[in-house]
């Protein structure tokens, strides 16, 4: 089911455009998109040099603007599909009054076109759509598809860190990240009774720890020799 468009949308995402990195490429094929560069001058953008991390898919942006507010010293990009979904985000972090975060509406498969190589220290993957359907596989985050992407977006030493509530997406992501050269650590199956201490909650984590389901969670690099 279509999500019904938000009212005054135009309007709310004109007041949150300060935060908004514009997508300037307009081919919308993603198959001959991705193959245009505007890459984002990270330093223009944020005024400082520091690390920059990625959310991919940060839902209404709990979790984004946690992170920034925990981590000043670092600058965030959060990307999300849909300006329905992402103007509540937006507006979040504005009314935070953060510096260091800002949003894109764009999809995964296109990073490349706007993240030079080697560019981003850490990429965040909360709750993706498992889609279990048949035929779905390559469209999930943690497919081989985007793994390739990942790599080359990642600085050395780069990390994935990675969670859900779904057990089959779990160890699919597991064996995807395994198989294309992702070497694991601080794996859990039950993040929150496993005594970890620097976690952030997004909406729906907050939900899932409410109906007392597990959540799993990983990390992932690519070794030095990859």
């Amino acid at each position: 089911m279509r999500m019904r468009r938000k009212h005054n949308l135009d309007e709310r995402l004109e007041q949150v455009s300060d935060l908004i990195i514009e997508r300037t490429i307009a081919d919308l094929n993603m198959k001959t998109s991705v193959a245009k560069k505007d890459y984002i001058d990270f330093k223009q953008v944020f005024g400082n040099a520091n690390a920059v991390e990625l959310e991919i898919g940060c839902g209404k942006g709990k979790y984004i603007t946690d992170l920034a507010q925990r981590h000043p010293d670092v600058n965030y990009i959060a990307i999300e599909m849909l300006s329905n979904v992402i103007v509540e985000a937006c507006e979040r972090a504005k009314k935070a009054g953060l510096k260091n975060v800002r949003f894109m509406i764009l999809r995964a498969e296109c990073l490349q076109s706007y993240f030079p190589s080697h560019s981003v220290a850490r990429i965040h993957i909360n709750f993706p759509t498992p889609l279990p359907q048949k035929g779905y596989e390559k469209q999930r985050l943690t497919n081989a598809k985007f793994l390739n992407i990942y790599k080359d977006v990642l600085a050395s030493g780069g990390e994935i860190y990675h969670k859900t509530d779904n057990m089959n997406m779990f160890e699919y992501s597991i064996c995807q990240l395994s198989q294309n050269g992702f070497a694991l650590k601080n794996v859990t199956l039950d993040l929150h009774n496993s005594g970890f201490e620097d976690n952030i909650m997004t909406e729906h984590e907050v939900k899932y720890s409410e109906m007392d389901m597990p959540i799993y969670r990983l990390e992932a690099y690519l070794p030095e020799n990859n």
